[in-house]
This record gives C-alpha cells, sequence and structure tokens, in this order.
C-alpha cells in the first residue's frame, strides 16, 4: 500500500490498489459475488462482505480509506512512496493516515479467515479512495451503495489510537464517537476603487483586514457535549497541574470560559472546548497603482457537533460588524450527530487494548478533524474511529506532513486489536494474538 503513490494526482494507482486487494480476499476463498470493486470518478472503493447464512444482528461496518495527500520527494529524507524500515519506525506517506489502518484491518480479516472463524453477523469492509479531497466514495457509499454497506454500526480506522509520552508514559488510547463539521466562508469586501495617488478612508483592504483582526482575537462560547464530558472527564483524573486543574473547573461550571480558555492554550487542546475559525488565504486588489476594488479572505472553521453552519456564519456577520461585506459559506460539509457510546463497542475496544497495554485508559474523543464516520452518522449509522495504533507524542505527529511515520510494533499492534474486535464483536471472544 504504501509503495503506490494513491495521491489525488495519481488516483488511477488507487484502483490498480484495489483490485490487488480484491485479489488477495479471493485468494482466502471469498466469493466473487462477495468483493465489489467500486469505480468512482477516476478512482475506486472496494466493498468486501462476509456473509452469514442465520445472522443473529445486522452487520458490522468496517472503513479504511487508501489515499493519501501529496508529498514531494525533495522534502523528505527517503522517498515517501516507497515503505522504509529505520530504527523501529515504518516510514512513508500513509504510514499514520490511513494505510495503517487499511492493513490492519485486511490483515485481519484474513487472519480470522485463516483460522476457520465463523461470525454470527456478517461483517463488511469499505476501502474508499477519495478520503483526502472530496469523500464522494462514502457519501456513495452511505446512499447509492447502501444495500452493500448497511449496518447497525462501524469502525472506523481513521481515528482513535494511543498516545505515549516523550517520557515513554502511556497517556490513552482514544475512542472517537464525534467530530466537528468542516466549513469554509468567504468574507469579501467591495468598493469604487480609483486612482492610488488619491486615496480615501474607504479601501476594501482595510475593511477585509479589520474584519480579520476581529476574528483573530474572537473566541466562540466553549460548550461542552456529552464524548467532551466524558473525554475531560478520562484526562483530568491523569493531568495533573495547571491543565487538569483547568479541566476540573470547566468541568464543574460549563460557564468557566477562563478555564475553557486555559484548556484551549494547550496544544494538544486546541479546538476540543468549542468552534474554530481561521483566515487561511487572502486576495485583493487588482493593480499596483490603483484602490482596491475587492478583497477577499478564505476563512476555515471546524463547528461544533450540534451548532448549524448557518449559525457560525451569522455569528461571523455580528462580529464583523460591517454591512458592507459580504459573507457566504463556499464549502461545508453536512453535519454528522455525536454516536452513542455502546457498550459493546467500548468493551470490545478496551479488552482489545488491555490486552497489550493493561491499565491504559480508555478517553472517549470528538476529533477537530473530519473523517468518513460523518456521512455514516448522518444516515443513522453509529460510527467509530477505534484504531489499535499508537504513537510517540509530539514527535510521531507527522500526519500530513514530512518523514510521516509509526512505529513498528504499532502496526502489528494494531492489526491485533481489530482482529480481537472483529471477533468479539461478530460472535466470539478472540483467542491470544
Amino acid at each position: 500500500m504504501i509503495n503506490t503513490d494513491t495521491t489525488a494526482e495519481h488516483s488511477d494507482n488507487t484502483v490498480v490498489l484495489v483490485r490487488s486487494i480484491a485479489d488477495d480476499f479471493a485468494r482466502a476463498s471469498f466469493a466473487a459475488t462477495d468483493i465489489k470493486v467500486m469505480p468512482y470518478d477516476r478512482t475506486a472503493a472496494l466493498i468486501v462482505r462476509w456473509p452469514v447464512a442465520h445472522a443473529r444482528a445486522r452487520p458490522i461496518l468496517l472503513l479504511a480509506h487508501l489515499d493519501v495527500v501529496a508529498a514531494r520527494a525533495q522534502d523528505w529524507t527517503h522517498q515517501p512512496f516507497r515503505l522504509e524500515e529505520r530504527d523501529g519506525y515504518f516510514y512513508g506517506r500513509g504510514t499514520l493516515d490511513d494505510k495503517q489502518g487499511a492493513t490492519a484491518l485486511v490483515m485481519a480479516l484474513l487472519e480470522l479467515r485463516s483460522e476457520g472463524f465463523r461470525p454470527n453477523r456478517e461483517i463488511v469492509l469499505l476501502l474508499t479512495g477519495d478520503e483526502e479531497t472530496d469523500e464522494h466514495g462514502a457519501d456513495l457509499a452511505s446512499t447509492q451503495w447502501r444495500r452493500w454497506t448497511d449496518a447497525e454500526f462501524a469502525l472506523n480506522a481513521d481515528a482513535g489510537g494511543g498516545k505515549f509520552d516523550a517520557a515513554g508514559n502511556l497517556i490513552g488510547f482514544t475512542l472517537q464517537a464525534a467530530e466537528k463539521t468542516y466549513a469554509t466562508f468567504t468574507i469579501t469586501a467591495h468598493n469604487r476603487g480609483g486612482h492610488s495617488s488619491k486615496p480615501r478612508p474607504d479601501n476594501a483592504i482595510y475593511d477585509l483586514a479589520a474584519a480579520l483582526m476581529q476574528l483573530s482575537s474572537y473566541r466562540f462560547e466553549p460548550q461542552l457535549n456529552d464524548i467532551t464530558r466524558a473525554y475531560f472527564s478520562a484526562r483530568q483524573a491523569h493531568e495533573p497541574g495547571a491543565l487538569g486543574n483547568a479541566m476540573r473547573s470547566w468541568l464543574a461550571n460549563e460557564a468557566d470560559g477562563a478555564a475553557a480558555d486555559a484548556i484551549e492554550a494547550d496544544a494538544n487542546e486546541i479546538g476540543m472546548t468549542r468552534t474554530r475559525c481561521v483566515a487561511t488565504r487572502i486576495q485583493g486588489g487588482h493593480a499596483d497603482n490603483a484602490l482596491p476594488q475587492q478583497a477577499s479572505a478564505t476563512v476555515n472553521c471546524r463547528i461544533m457537533p450540534g451548532v448549524s453552519v448557518d449559525q457560525v456564519r451569522q455569528q461571523l456577520v455580528k462580529l464583523v460588524g460591517n454591512a458592507a461585506l459580504e459573507i457566504q459559506a463556499t464549502a461545508a460539509e453536512t453535519p454528522g450527530p455525536a454516536s452513542p457510546l455502546r457498550k459493546d463497542v467500548l468493551d470490545a475496544y478496551t479488552a482489545a487494548v488491555h490486552r497489550r497495554f493493561p491499565n491504559a485508559p480508555i478517553i472517549p474523543e470528538m476529533s477537530t478533524v473530519g473523517t468518513e464516520s460523518r456521512q455514516f452518522r448522518s444516515v443513522g449509522i453509529p460510527s467509530y474511529g477505534v484504531d489499535g495504533q499508537w504513537i510517540v507524542v509530539p514527535q510521531d505527529q507527522r500526519m500530513h506532513g514530512q518523514d510521516e511515520r509509526l512505529p513498528v510494533q504499532a502496526l502489528f499492534d494494531d492489526v491485533g486489536i481489530f482482529h480481537d474486535m472483529i471477533a468479539r464483536l461478530a460472535g466470539q471472544p478472540a483467542a491470544s494474538h
């Protein structure tokens, strides 16, 4: 998987990779009718069903994506699209996002098959090819392909996982049950312009700059939901010092904005207490010697569950306080609700993790980034990010970055954790793995 460049620019390679993985399942005696290569756009998805004649429960859906973001070879210390094992790490684009998860799911299913495992409910694997761009595969899978992907719940390998600190202390493993909504707004200032030798107080660039300065210092109201309350309740139990005190204060009083601000000031907790918006692009003017007739900025927002895109737009309008500025949502996801914390999923993840990391804290989590769980949550299929990999923070936080890497042992733990979870949720406790 790593050795295949599956960036958007080379999406044809993803089609080849999907067919290769399909062949792996065919060799493992999965029937041809249960293996579906689904071409769409310029890429493809893979759907594999493990059928059950007399199912005792509705299916489980397993999710991961095969595409990756671009990587420039000149920026890396080795080739990004060639797997390299060095100093206890696997290096390569996708080792952390999300080919480790796709590998773990494929290997877990193939190992269960080779062991003669007999599930008591259908298991469905979905590997998509455009999560990093359009997410059209997940849109199709949750709607038009629903007859093959319908499930009681989904397990997503693109979220969750463990973290160690630099001293080797295990912080815990997270189970993702909610995520923020992605939305992009454009703020545009218009002006009649004129000659630059005759400047006036009204100026499109200045108006836009004033609006962005308002945004830079603004903080949306903090808010807790069931998932973030569970997250901070677990985190505060093991967090000493000022950060732990801030968590405890905020849990005791959701209106304690100062405590929420202190949490947001920590690099690992940014975005966990509220909706966040930030300017990401800017353009304006049409000539060096002319007053600008237009200036615009792109503002990207990550919106808390339960808050609509239009509510955020109205807040931005109020914040800017300038009726001459146009504020429009130019891209927005359909918000997905938080998934209820199912006891069977939580117990299965906990048991699989504790087999390898006894007493590791299991922490419910809301992601500040988006995953394909959103599409399935939106159509009534609860989804849980329960990947079994782990990293050392902050050294290994290289998702989408230079020299992306994953500890070698973390990949094998990932396979084992998914093996055990699937076995437990689909029929029987797993043997030691």
